[in-house]
């Protein structure tokens, strides 16, 4: 006999053609178990496609526009220089092109805002075509050459104020009061990141980018025939650190800030975090996932094959191949994972939409699109395919390494004892039902310990997203009402003498006044190095405090350099070590200190010192950049409107606008995100606890039957089958609170920025809701499978084999 595949292929019949049926068998009678792992995959491969895709589209966005409007790779900040100056940069060796500009900021009187808003003026060519950091125009068109008061509005501004071609703002430009007319509305590479002078966050509403014309705004800051600021393109293969030491010796005379390279450029560097972290978030989410579908499906397919002993020795003595045997497990392996992948895909794809939703309000490209790239795709399916072969192999091996003989037989029957929880008395004197989930759970200890991982990691992954969400109030309390403490924020055009406090103490509505002194410097350790402003604090104040990330306050040292954790691990500096201090303004003093401590604040990353050392260091007198202000509600109106007309104010921040710019940017993705993964999570615990429950009644569909017919009642029957899946699921409560603490601390440190540092916060609401949701998920899960049980038909089961 040449077995039923010759016999098949002779009548004309396809070979796989029983094993086909077979198969379509299967996966009716699987069909709850092959929901649940459907939907772990999907939940593993739409996270995958969601952080990935959205990855891959920053980045491609980000690529093309910076090439497409030729975006700038290094760019410096001056005091004056002339325009002849522009022919000797250019000279220097691998530059390719040079943008002098007029750049300043304003105070702008925007309509329909109360509060004055700040405007950085950057100057554009009158003749654009070839202009580094060009401009893309949504609305409107360019301002024409020589104009006084056309503008071109950053979108993200517009958008904000609901402003308009036509409309026109306020502003004092050089001491002047000025009436701008915006005639375009645009974008620019170069402010894909919309950030002001010294905040963390965008905010939009507070903050725009206005560009004129060259000719038109050189002169209204009597820098007609000059410039102060530059933007170099470099040439294919140049030297980025050769070229801005041959251009900070270039402008050092003309008070030249100190040349920086594409990667401190705000803008560039808070996309390409937020690149970075969606890179690790993806994959780490996604593995996990399918790491949870490959054990379901080990479970499925080793209770499938150990049930089905018999058919399987029957199909090889009927000829089938140990390969045929085995390609028919794998596919059903295989299909459910293949389907939970389609599923996967548009789910990412959708949620991925969301997502990309978020971030045009505040990445501001022509074109921001979610792309799902094949290779994505295709990754995606190849991880899903890899999960399935490990999830199915170990009942892959078992079903081809059955001797015909061998299967055909019935499986030997547990060799019953006393096991090491009788010998404990663990179960001594209880009911029956008791001592056998006892029993039961000491007889299979390794699929046991493997159901209370899977459910555990469904508690730690809720765990997780829900220490996000405890994050977010504790990140913003921190950062916006422990250390931010005033209303508002002054930074002045030119540094003012110490007078200037009393003037502002005058200002209506003003209670108090903390003047701050803010010097452009780099600082150097080692062979490490990082721009920063030098913030000089008054010894004792309210409004601006130093707060770790424990809620400390923390006091400025007698003397010394005081950096934030952050800062001084990107430098490798510790307290004690001496910090070099390159000012970048006045008469670039370099400045040895002490780095006398480090504080862990959660926002951005700072460098301090007591004002009157940085004073006397710098050898001038008191001096200060701005001043921190608390106000009187009731006269907020009567002090913007004075504040919009002070020709010496560059800049007014809100400390409650920055918080509802917070609000609308992290913490807006960060919900979407934490909300998405705990649905995941709750996805996983079906999972698992469904599958174990589903498979416990297939394994003992006989002896819960032999129970009922010999007198026990159909709540004892239920609290065996059940009983012994609520045991794990208490055991696995506590093990995943454990693994949420480790998970919540591993992606607190990956969330580890110079943009923001997520602290690791967890309340007991959070332990509490994880456990319950798991318990109730299941106990969803045991009135499923309960159903059936009260379905169960005795007499079948007792006739049946299987």
């Amino acid at each position: 006999m040449r077995g039923a595949s010759t016999r098949a292929s002779c009548r004309g019949e396809a070979v796989v053609t029983p094993l086909t049926r077979k198969l379509l068998r299967d996966l009716v009678h699987l069909r709850g178990q092959m929901v649940a792992i459907i939907l772990v995959v999907a939940s593993g491969v739409s996270a995958l496609v969601m952080m990935r895709g959205m990855m891959d589209s920053l980045a491609a966005s980000q690529m093309s526009y910076y090439e497409a409007y030729r975006f700038a790779d290094v760019f410096v900040q001056l005091t004056r220089a002339p325009d002849a100056l522009a022919t000797r940069i250019a000279a220097i060796p691998g530059v390719q092109a040079v943008e002098p500009r007029v750049v300043t900021e304003v105070v702008l009187d925007v309509p329909g805002l109360g509060e004055p808003a700040t405007g950085r003026l950057v100057s554009v060519r009158d003749r654009p075509a070839g202009m580094l950091n060009a401009l893309h125009l949504r609305r409107g068109r360019m301002v024409e050459a020589g104009s006084q008061d056309e503008v071109v509005a950053s979108e993200a501004f517009a958008e904000a104020n609901r402003l308009i071609v036509g409309d026109q703002l306020g502003a004092i430009v050089n001491g002047r009061w000025r009436v701008l007319r915006i005639v375009g509305i645009g974008l620019s590479p170069e402010y894909i990141y919309q950030l002001g002078a010294g905040n963390v966050y965008p905010d939009d509403r507070h903050f725009g980018v206005l560009w004129m014309s060259r000719s038109g705004l050189g002169p209204a800051l009597d820098l007609e025939g000059a410039f102060n600021d530059v933007a170099l393109a470099l040439s294919p293969g140049a030297s980025e650190p050769d070229v801005i030491a041959r251009l900070d010796r270039l402008l050092a005379p003309y008070g030249g800030l100190g040349a920086y390279g594409r990667s401190e450029q705000l803008s560039h560097r808070y996309v390409s975090d937020e690149i970075a972290q969606n890179k690790v978030s993806g994959v780490l989410l996604g593995y996990i996932f399918l790491a949870v579908a490959s054990f379901l499906l080990n479970m499925v397919l080793s209770r499938l094959v150990g049930t089905q002993r018999e058919q399987i020795g029957v199909l090889k003595a009927f000829g089938y191949s140990n390969g045929a045997i085995a390609g028919h497990f794998l596919l059903l392996g295989l299909l459910p994972v293949l389907a939970g992948a389609a599923l996967g895909i548009g789910v990412g794809r959708y949620l991925g939409g969301l997502v990309t939703g978020i971030y045009e309000q505040y990445f501001r490209f022509p074109v921001l699109q979610l792309q799902t790239t094949p290779d994505l795709l295709l990754t995606a399916i190849l991880v899903s395919v890899v999960a399935a072969g490990a999830g199915a192999m170990g009942a892959v091996r078992r079903a081809f390494s059955l001797a015909p003989a061998v299967a055909m037989q019935p499986e030997p029957p547990v060799r019953y004892g006393r096991g090491w929880l009788d010998r404990l008395g663990i179960a001594r004197g209880s009911r029956p039902p008791v001592r056998m989930i006892v029993r039961s759970l000491e007889r299979h200890p390794f699929k046991a310990m493997l159901s209370v991982l899977g459910i555990a990691l469904s508690v730690a992954i809720l765990v997780t997203g829900r220490s996000l969400f405890d994050a977010m109030p504790y990140l913003m309390d921190h950062g916006f009402q422990q250390a931010q403490r005033q209303d508002l924020a002054v930074t002045f055009v030119q540094p003012r003498s110490a007078g200037v406090r009393q003037d502002l103490a005058h200002l209506p509505g003003v209670l108090s006044v903390e003047p701050y002194r803010a010097v452009p410097a780099r600082l150097r350790f080692g062979s490490r190095s990082h721009r920063i402003v030098v913030m000089g604090l008054p010894r004792g104040g309210e409004l601006r405090r130093l707060v770790d990330r424990d809620g400390r306050v923390v006091a400025l040292p007698e003397s010394g350099l005081l950096l934030t954790a952050k800062l001084a691990e990107m430098l490798g500096a510790r307290p004690g070590d001496t910090v070099r201090i390159e000012t970048l303004d006045g008469k670039r003093r370099v400045l040895y200190v002490v780095l006398s401590g480090t504080v862990d604040e959660l926002l951005g990353v700072s460098a301090y010192m007591p004002m009157d050392q940085l004073s006397r260091m710098l050898g001038e007198g008191t001096s200060i950049s701005g001043a921190n202000l608390r106000d009187d509600p009731d006269s907020r109106d009567e002090l913007y409107a004075q504040l919009k007309r002070t020709p010496a104010v560059a800049g007014v921040s809100l400390r409650e606008s920055a918080l509802r710019a917070f609000n609308e940017t992290i913490a807006a993705t960060m919900n979407i995100s934490t909300t998405v993964l705990i649905v995941f999570a709750c996805v996983i615990a079906a999972g698992v606890i469904y599958n174990g429950l589903r498979i416990s009644l297939s394994e003992r569909g006989r002896e819960l039957a032999s129970l009922r017919v010999l007198g026990f009642t159909q709540g004892e029957v239920a609290v065996i089958l059940l009983g012994e899946q609520g045991v794990l699921l208490l055991l696995a409560l506590p093990v995943g609170l454990v693994m949420g603490y480790g998970l919540s601390a591993l992606v607190a440190s990956l969330l580890n920025t110079e943009l923001y540092r997520l602290p690791l916060v967890l309340t007991g609401k959070s332990y509490l809701m994880s456990a319950a949701v798991v318990a109730l998920t299941g106990l969803g899960s045991a009135l499923l499978v309960g159903g059936r049980l009260r379905r169960l038909d005795l007499v079948a089961v007792l006739k049946s084999r299987e």
